[in-house]
């Protein structure tokens, strides 16, 4: 995950500044449980500033996230965890971790108010949330075209039949990710998906891809449309097609 970030964003490592040790302490007091490892790498590099990764309303300080609590905005309670704080007045809907859903070192993100009412999945993973986010702002929204869809087929194979179809494309996955979320570059294009993490999972997966041109993005879309269990629908371009 460093490596990725350190490649998307040249510099970055003079940008980003960690959290202090008694700030990730008193966090972990708070949360009333051994933190997940991922965050405790993320505090770390990042729990005081984000450089350019920083998302324009959430503050995922540890200075703020200690104020939440301090200011009683948030009352701790063990199953959820503020860990950035939404600035939006309009619908401020901050980012907590379900405690209850660990996954591969870190765990489940989901959004709701401070009175903690209803919750709204995002990523199974912070680290898939932050990854995903970065490769979209810093690859595939950097590339001369882009298209958005969505690619759907049966829930218990469509990354198994996915991920082969795009190896033989050239892409490679950056980073590990779970059934909700797939990651795949190559020199010329990106590609991310994402479905909401439910126990409803219906196997689709919503995508932005970006090359060169039109069509560079059909032909990969085509290789992939090919594949007898999935298929792909194109709901936008950008910019949009003549």
């Amino acid at each position: 995950m460093e490596a990725l970030l350190l490649r998307l964003v040249p510099g970055l490592s003079k940008e980003w500044q960690g959290a202090t040790p008694d700030e990730i302490a008193r966090i972990e007091q708070l949360a009333g449980r051994a933190l997940p490892p991922f965050y405790r790498w993320f505090l770390s590099r990042m729990g005081k500033s984000m450089g350019r990764l920083a998302y324009p309303t959430l503050d995922f300080s540890a200075s703020r996230v200690l104020a939440c609590y301090e200011e009683k905005m948030v009352a701790p309670e063990p199953r959820f965890f503020l860990i950035a704080h939404e600035s939006d007045e309009v619908m401020p809907l901050h980012l907590f971790y379900d405690l209850n859903a660990p996954a591969r070192s870190d765990a489940l993100v989901t959004s709701r108010d401070a009175q903690g009412n209803e919750q709204h999945d995002g990523f199974e993973t912070l680290r898939e949330m932050l990854a995903w986010g970065a490769l979209l702002q810093f690859r595939v929204g950097t590339l001369l075209q882009q298209c958005e869809g969505m690619i759907t087929g049966d829930p218990a194979g469509l990354l198994s039949r996915l991920d082969p179809v795009m190896s033989r494309l050239g892409f490679t996955q950056p980073i590990p990710t779970g059934p909700y979320c797939r990651l795949y570059e190559r020199s010329d294009a990106a590609m991310i998906c994402k479905s909401l993490p439910s126990e409803d999972f219906e196997g689709s997966q919503v995508f932005t891809l970006g090359g060169a041109d039109a069509g560079a993005l059909r032909r990969i879309l085509g290789e992939i449309a090919t594949e007898p269990a999935l298929e792909v629908e194109v709901d936008e371009w950008k910019p949009k097609l003549g």
